[in-house]
């Protein structure tokens, strides 16, 4: 197998103490190239040099929702800041941004950085990698009023069919992760099974979201393959079919 792993928080500290090694597993199994999304403007740089050792590691940037709150500057100025640092360096996406309804956050505010982020895609051209979580009405509002052009990916969608059809009309693929390793996730898996290949890129969300049997672990992108495998098997495919469709998916979506 051939696979990226298209949402990957790397450059995160679980990952300090053995960085080098797990890139030889994913390597091992098969897991050519990551994606790491950027969540708050003070770990940008950190993030920035990280990608610059290895060229199989790609980075966006963004504002997570979960780090709006801690910003000391408007959106405006959030806006300026990260169109300065995509303008300055080779990133493949804005994101990690989007909405977040879970979290104490209100919505307005998350709204108005989002926002802004969006504008953003649109003007530099660029995808977007996008949290949508207990909001769905409300993201496909905005993004049906932005319309950017270059899409983006639904991170970690674990919705029903209906709402990732809506979500694909719009130019947005979406990622299957672990969720779909759980025998409870049945409206996610029931999704993922009857949405077109075309529009599922493969992600495992490390070191977040651990797989079925490993809850309470830290997730790793050399995990990927299992993923991978688990929705051959609800789609009824072989998993080199999943593998080099997704693969071609994300390397279209990120220009990679």
């Amino acid at each position: 197998m051939r696979l990226i792993d298209s949402h990957c928080h790397f450059d995160f500290a679980a990952f300090d103490k053995d960085r080098a090694s797990v890139w030889r597993q994913c390597r091992e199994a098969g897991v050519e190239r990551i994606i790491i999304p950027g969540v708050s403007p003070p770990r940008w740089q950190a993030l920035l040099d990280l990608v610059r050792s290895e060229p199989a590691w790609h980075a966006a940037l963004g504002v997570h929702p979960w780090w709006v709150a801690e910003s000391k500057c408007g959106a405006a100025q959030l806006q300026r800041d990260l169109a300065a640092s995509l303008e300055a360096n080779a990133c493949v996406a804005i994101g990690e941004c989007g909405l977040d309804g879970a979290i104490a956050t209100p919505l307005e505010k998350q709204e108005e950085v989002f926002r802004a982020q969006l504008a953003l895609a649109e003007s530099l051209q660029l995808p977007l990698i996008v949290h949508a979580r207990r909001c769905h009405n409300e993201m496909l509002h905005l993004l049906q009023a932005y319309r950017p052009s270059r899409g983006g990916v639904i991170h970690a969608f674990s919705g029903s069919v209906e709402i990732a059809r809506e979500y694909w009309k719009l130019g947005f693929s979406l990622g299957a992760g672990g969720t779909i390793t759980y025998d409870r996730a049945a409206k996610t898996r029931r999704a993922f099974a009857a949405l077109p290949l075309e529009a599922i890129v493969l992600e495992t969300d490390a070191p977040d979201m651990p797989l079925q049997g490993h809850q309470g672990q830290r997730n790793s992108p050399a995990c990927l393959p299992r993923i991978a495998r688990t929705l051959a098997e609800l789609r009824g495919v072989s998993v080199e079919t999943v593998a080099d469709q997704t693969r071609r998916n994300t390397e279209a979506l990120f220009s990679l």
